[in-house]
Formats: C-alpha cells, structure tokens, sequence
C-alpha cells in the first residue's frame, strides 16, 4: 500500500483521552473502523475527518505517502 500512517492513531487519540472504550460508548468511530485502525489499514473519510477532529490535526499529520520501490 503507497499510502500509511505516520503515527499511532490510537496512541493518539488515548493521548488526548479519548480511549477505545469512550470511542464506542460516545459512538466516535465504528467498531469495525477501530479495528481497521489497529491493524493500519486505511479507514473512510468520515472516519479520518472524525479523527482529525479529535485531534486537531490535518491528514497530513497522520498519513504519508510511500513509493512503492521503498515500502517495507
């Protein structure tokens, strides 16, 4: 994939206090989407702009893009 995180997106948003389990009770982010998340895999742009949100960041802040020759 060209395109991955820069950060911990979880790591993150605990950071800022919001943990897995005040995520789903206050229905931020979707179970499956926290899931995704865990394993690095892209989410949807609401998902992102969500976090973005919580984070008061820009996407740029939490991904990048990677040529293909020089991925991992």
């Amino acid at each position: 994939m060209a395109i991955r995180y820069k950060v911990d997106i979880l790591a993150e948003l605990k950071k800022k206090g919001y943990s897995s389990t005040r995520i789903r009770e206050e229905k931020l982010i979707g179970q499956s989407y926290l899931q995704q998340l865990r394993r690095g895999e892209l989410v949807s742009w609401k998902t992102l702009d969500t976090i973005c949100s919580l984070l008061e960041c820009q996407p740029g802040d939490l991904m990048e893009y990677v040529p293909a020759e020089s991925q991992e």
